[in-house]
């Protein structure tokens, strides 16, 4: 019997690079594709039957966190794998939290992305090796990484008025124009906030600052 399988990625490319390496194996069906969690969501009403998911963390609507959380309370018997460009810390933390019943890197190629899918249907958990150690160690010292988390982050009254303005999709002229603002002045509070969200770039950055309800 196959297994059906959804795609969610904001990008369409990757999506395809993901469906490709599905596409060797007559065992995996790939059901739909989604571009946030939001579009998931509305396309799993329709199409119930998934049983596993790969998502991606980090899109603009309803990330892959978020979006993880909803399907584990609404679907719990769907399993999701988290496909992702980044093994930073937190990410793997949050991602476990809400519930991912794997965690793999993009790069995976397709045999170990099957074998990944065959085992979380068993029962078991996909992870690749760099991912495994990151996450043992959070396991060995969840405290700190609670405190690193809670740690506030303080942006000034400026640096949020550029994050929302950002968050809008607005870029960096019509920013400076409607703050009254040089584009290098608001080029140098973007790289201000990126060291202080400690993210590396937009759309990391929104949703940081949204998870820490700066904006």
């Amino acid at each position: 019997m196959s297994t059906k399988i959804a795609i969610v990625d904001d990008n369409v490319f990757l999506q395809k690079a993901v469906a490709e390496k599905l596409s060797f194996f007559d065992d995996l069906v790939l059901k739909f594709t989604a571009i946030d969690g939001n579009d998931l969501q509305k396309k799993l009403e329709a199409n119930k039957c998934i049983d596993l998911i790969l998502m991606d963390i980090e899109m603009p609507i309803c990330n892959g966190i978020e979006a993880t959380k909803i399907i584990k309370t609404k679907y719990p018997q769907i399993k999701i794998i988290m496909l992702t460009v980044f093994d930073n810390d937190e990410n793997i933390f949050n991602a476990i939290k809400a519930g991912a019943d794997g965690y793999l890197l993009k790069e995976v190629n397709p045999k170990e992305l099957h074998q990944g899918i065959v085992e979380t249907l068993n029962g078991g958990a996909a992870m690749n090796p760099s991912i495994a150690l990151k996450t043992l160690k959070l396991l060995r010292n969840p405290m700190n990484f609670e405190e690193k988390c809670d740690e506030e982050i303080k942006l000034t009254t400026r640096e949020v008025e550029v994050l929302e303005q950002l968050s809008k999709g607005l870029n960096y002229n019509v920013i400076a124009d409607n703050l009254f603002l040089s584009p290098s002045t608001v080029r140098k509070h973007i790289e201000n906030i990126y060291t202080k969200l400690q993210v590396h770039n937009k759309l990391e950055a929104i949703q940081k600052a949204k998870n820490n309800n700066l904006i």
